[in-house]
Order: structure tokens, then C-alpha cells, then sequence
């Protein structure tokens, strides 16, 4: 087996290879900032839904006269209070963090 002298790379191929290694560096601080920037996107997004917690509010929901509760449930985002209102079911929906009005819901009999 013949072993093949290493010789040193002429000017033209230090050059290239020096060329290449600046690519590779940039290419690599680049991939390093885009994945930086990810963590930092996902850090802050995470940070700003749980670390700040919703207000206390304090609200009086008025029922119509005659009304009673019959169930409460949470759906989703939604708090879900089922009424009996003189024979009539409604179902009111509020918003679990601001507990405003999100809609109503009424049945009635046919004739």
C-alpha cells in the first residue's frame, strides 16, 4: 500500500477553504439568531397568557322576577347557567375572565 503524502494546500486552496469556513460561520450565527428568536417568541407568548392573571371583577347578574338556577357548567371559556323562568328554559352565557354576556339561549313550547 502506497500512503499518499499530505502536502500543504496552495494559496488557491487556502483561500477556498478559508472561504468556505467564513460561509459556514455565517450560516451558523444566522441558524443561531433564527432559533434564538423562536425561543424568545415562545418564551414571551407563554409568559404574557399565564403570568398575568385576569382582573377580579365583581359583577350582579339580575334575574328576571320569578327566575331560579337550575344548573351551572363550564364550557371552554364559558360559563353556561341554565334558568327556569316561569316554566321556560333559557341558558345564559358569560365569559369565564370578564364575566360579561356572551349570548342567551330561550325555549319555548309550540302551540
Amino acid at each position: 500500500m502506497t500512503d499518499a503524502a499530505v502536502t500543504e494546500p496552495t494559496t488557491e486552496q487556502a483561500a477556498l477553504i478559508a472561504r468556505v469556513r467564513r460561509m459556514m460561520l455565517i450560516a451558523g450565527l444566522t441558524s443561531a439568531l433564527a432559533v434564538a428568536a423562536v425561543l424568545i417568541a415562545i418564551g414571551y407568548r407563554l409568559y404574557r397568557s399565564e403570568g398575568s392573571p385576569a382582573p377580579a371583577t365583581d359583577v350582579t347578574a339580575a334575574l328576571p322576577k320569578g327566575a331560579r338556577i337550575v344548573s351551572t357548567g363550564v364550557a371552554g371559556e364559558r360559563l353556561v347557567i341554565t334558568l327556569d323562568i316561569g316554566g321556560a328554559t333559557e341558558i345564559r352565557t358569560f365569559d369565564a375572565k370578564t364575566l360579561k354576556p356572551v349570548g342567551k339561549l330561550t325555549f319555548v313550547s309550540e302551540p
